[in-house]
């Protein structure tokens, strides 16, 4: 690996194209696979929370979403995009799940109604 703040001096001179993972996970290959999260929500009432995102392909394989540590704020009809990463790559995507969660163990439960949601693939932008 490389330190972060020496990536760019490491990586220029190589004159074949690099791949470099700035977002790395715990388990072997390391390497994450991001995707932008870009969500419209439209509750009349401000929510606070995370949102975790399970990706499906037609044979039923299911890839999970890392929780984000900040919470987000989603407000009726203003656009928030979140960057979230899974272990593996689904490359043909038939079916996308979101979870919202405030992570209060008391309290109402909170539904969060989307108008409408992206998802794209940071590492196959063409997808």
């Amino acid at each position: 690996g490389y330190h972060a703040d020496r990536w760019k001096k490491l990586l220029l001179p190589y004159s074949s194209p690099t791949k470099a993972y700035f977002d790395t996970s715990g388990q072997d290959p390391f390497c994450m696979y991001n995707y932008l999260l870009d969500i419209i929500t439209w509750n009349k009432s401000i929510r606070r929370g995370f949102i975790k995102v399970k990706i499906i392909d037609n044979a039923g394989n299911t890839v999970e979403s890392q929780m984000n540590s900040e919470a987000s704020t989603f407000q009726q009809y203003k656009r928030v995009k979140i960057l979230t990463g899974f272990h593996q790559d689904i490359e043909k995507i038939a079916k996308i799940s979101l979870t919202f969660s405030t992570k209060t163990l008391i309290g109402p439960k909170k539904k969060l109604r989307i108008l409408q949601m992206k998802l794209k693939s940071l590492n196959n932008p063409k997808r």
